[in-house]
This record gives C-alpha cells, sequence and structure tokens, in this order.
C-alpha cells in the first residue's frame, strides 16, 4: 500500500436537469488505485476468458452415454446454476446506482465488470446445455424447489430493489448478505465445488470442470467486494454489523431448504454427495467471512477501504477447494459406472 492516510470522499457529481455538471474521473485523486474494488477491478482485466472458447465436445460425449434418469439429474442442477447467474445479472443493476449515488466511483466501476461476469456465467451454462443437447423448457427444475423459490424469486429481488428507493447502508448491507453471502457465498460456490468433485471423481465432463474453475475464481473477487462493502459499513457504523447478522440468520434457513431439497431428489443414486459434508461446507464458508465482517468492529474506515483481508480470504478458500477430495464427498456410484 502507498497511501493509508484517509482519503477525501467527493460527493457525487451534482446533475444539471437531466444531464451532469462535471466528470469524476478528471477530478484529482478522484481515483485510489490502492482500493479494493480497483484491485479485484485489476484482477478481473488480468483474468478474463470467453465462454465460446471451452470445449464441449467431451461432454457432449459423457452426456449420450447416460441413462436418461442421470440425464434429469444433471439437468436439474445446471438449471440451478443457470438461472441463478442469470438472476445476480439482473437484479446487480440497483447496486451500481447505489454506489453512484454515493461517490463511489471506483465501486461503480468494478461492478460493472462484476455485472458482466455475470452475464458471461449466464452465457456459459447455456451454451454447455446447448451442446449436450438439452434444449428443453427446465423451468420446472427451479419453480418446484421451496427454497429457490424464496431467494431466487422474493428476497432476491427485493432487497437488492429497496436500493433504488433508499440506497442507505443498512440496504446496502442486507443487500450484499442476500446477494454475496447466501446466493454466491452459500450456495453458488458450495453447488460449484461439490458438482466440480462429483464430475472429477466420475471422470467426465471437462468442459463442465473448466466452467466451474473459471466461474469460481469470478466469484471469488465478487465475494471479497461483498464482504468488503459490508466490511466499510461495519467500521463507520457497528449497527451494521447486527443487520448483518440477522439478514444471514434470515435467509440460511432457506438455502439449507434449497440444497437439501435438490440433494435428495438427486443425490441417492447419482451424485453420492453427503448432506453433512455440504452443509459443512456451506456454513462454514458462511461463518467465516461473517466473522470477518465483524472483525471491521472499531476500525479507521479508510485503512478498511484498502487492507487485504477479504482478498486473503477468498485466496484461503481457493487453495482450500483445490486440495484432494476428503471423506463424505461420495464416490462414482452413477449406476452407468458399476
Amino acid at each position: 500500500m502507498t497511501d493509508l492516510v484517509p482519503r477525501p470522499r467527493l460527493a457525487p457529481a451534482p446533475a444539471a436537469g437531466p444531464g451532469r455538471e462535471r466528470f469524476r474521473s478528471l477530478d484529482p485523486r478522484s481515483l485510489d488505485w490502492d482500493s479494493v474494488p480497483l484491485r479485484l477491478f485489476g484482477k478481473g482485466h488480468r483474468r478474463s476468458w470467453d465462454p465460446s472458447a471451452i470445449d464441449f465436445s467431451q461432454d457432449a460425449e459423457d452426456w449420450r452415454r447416460l441413462p436418461e434418469a442421470a440425464r434429469e439429474a444433471f439437468s436439474g442442477l445446471c438449471a440451478m446454476f443457470a438461472a441463478g447467474e442469470e438472476a445476480v445479472t439482473h437484479d446487480l443493476q440497483p447496486f451500481l446506482a447505489a454506489m453512484a449515488a454515493e461517490g463511489r466511483l471506483g465501486d461503480e466501476m468494478y461492478l460493472t465488470q462484476f455485472c458482466y461476469e455475470e452475464a458471461r456465467h449466464t452465457e456459459v451454462f447455456r451454451r454447455w446445455l446447448d451442446a449436450v443437447g438439452e434444449t428443453g423448457d427446465l423451468n420446472h427444475h427451479v419453480a418446484d424447489n421451496p427454497g429457490y423459490r424464496t431467494i431466487f424469486y422474493e428476497e432476491l429481488p427485493r432487497s437488492l430493489n429497496a436500493l433504488t428507493e433508499d440506497p442507505c447502508p443498512a440496504n446496502q448491507v442486507r443487500a450484499s448478505v442476500t446477494y454475496n453471502h447466501i446466493v454466491e457465498g452459500t450456495l453458488a460456490l458450495t453447488g460449484y465445488f461439490a458438482w466440480n468433485r462429483m464430475c472429477a471423481r466420475l471422470g467426465m465432463f471437462p468442459g463442465m470442470r473448466e466452467i466451474i474453475r473459471r466461474i469460481g475464481d469470478d466469484e471469488r473477487r465478487h465475494m471479497a467486494w461483498g464482504t468488503y462493502t459490508c466490511r466499510r459499513h461495519v467500521a463507520a457504523d457497528e449497527a451494521n454489523w447486527l443487520v448483518a447478522r440477522r439478514r444471514m440468520r434470515e435467509l440460511l434457513p432457506h438455502a439449507i431448504r434449497q440444497i437439501q431439497f435438490a440433494t435428495h431428489l438427486y443425490q441417492p443414486e447419482y451424485f453420492g454427495l453427503e448432506m453433512r459434508a455440504l452443509m459443512t461446507y456451506a456454513t462454514g464458508r458462511a461463518k467465516r467471512r461473517l466473522a470477518a465482517i465483524g472483525a471491521a468492529r472499531g476500525k479507521a474506515v479508510h485503512l478498511v477501504e484498502v487492507d487485504t483481508v477479504t482478498e486473503r480470504l477468498e485466496d484461503a478458500f481457493a487453495e482450500e477447494d483445490a486440495e484432494p477430495a476428503e471423506t463424505g464427498w461420495g464416490g462414482p456410484r452413477g449406476p452407468w459406472r458399476a
């Protein structure tokens, strides 16, 4: 870090009627390159990838060898991921406006990249489904899951749209916990981790494993920003720590219900994953991220804005995910591989 003194927070540039009076990027010291969002912005540039460049030919061959019941199981899992990525692509937009209202150009810039990456995730899952020939209507896979419906149909859009009416810090914390810590951290990353290990043990779907590797890297940057945003608000006002904890307690049961529903529907024959292992993974990560948010109490805001706490935490998670699978994650028990 090159500068740990507080930088002046510039107020939002006032608008003149339907236009504007000035450009923020032309103000001196308007962008802090040491800040968390702009560090993440740079990482995103360096780690960009193209969904159309991933080879799904072996995945299509693996798909043709599966029995119909196994295809139904994998279709259900992929449908939950694809729909979730579409939902977060759409629902993130009020957060960009909230950052503009707060005068945080660096965060606004990062969130444009963030939103692009979510759109890329939507694209790559659709490309995979098309490649394996799964072109029918898959909406029933998500509409019938009660936990999924509560989170993605109701709570996610409601909490993000609240920022349109009032982008206050408490609403930003609630939105971040919903989006980053429940949807991305508890559901998406848990699901990707489990599916990657399952495919590796079955020796199938190399293209999907590449998708998960790429998305996981993107999502951990998103998580770093979400945890940082909550830490920033908690450092400014400890009351926001209670907001974060309360929101996590409200939504975690629905997330667990979603995982249980999907696991019980498909797991016994095809996924071979133990529910206890999934719950330990999901809740353990949630607790560690929540602890990082709580640790910001009493910190100086300007130090939180440039520290590496959230990035180091996500790097640690990436290293743990790369470790060999432990007992409890099941094995190649699909009937097609007896």
